[in-house]
């Protein structure tokens, strides 16, 4: 089954890695945005099945754009994966206060990418 997924990421080597890995590996139906702003509107628009978030990013993090996203009707019902170089005690702590379907850990693996992603949606 092809699914569409939204990667919302600042850093540019890290949404064309993920992108190419899911295309690829996944065969999934990718679309990037490079700001939180960026994601919440395109989210509103592409209807994504997933939603892969950078934690850390200027202007409106992680965090703050997925309670953005389950504010707004049309996006609440989109599963979101957590994307993050960051895995220390305390944000995992933070994290879990969060409704996430999963946090990945940076940098990540691309030729599983796809495998963890599905996992952690029930997808497989």
């Amino acid at each position: 089954m092809q699914h569409r997924i939204l990667i919302i990421d600042d850093e540019d080597d890290i949404r064309e890695v993920a992108a190419l890995s899911l295309e690829t590996v996944a065969g999934w139906e990718v679309m990037v945005a490079n700001s939180g702003a960026q994601g919440l509107a395109r989210a509103s628009v592409y209807k994504p099945d997933a939603i892969l978030l950078d934690v850390m990013m200027p202007g409106m993090d992680g965090p703050t754009t997925f309670r953005e996203l389950q504010k707004n009707p049309e996006t609440a019902h989109i599963p979101v994966l957590l994307l993050t170089a960051k895995v220390q005690a305390s944000d995992k702590l933070r994290f879990a206060d969060l409704d996430v379907k999963a946090v990945l850990v940076k940098p990540f693996d691309p030729m599983t990418l796809s495998t963890q992603i599905a996992g952690a949606l029930g997808w497989e």
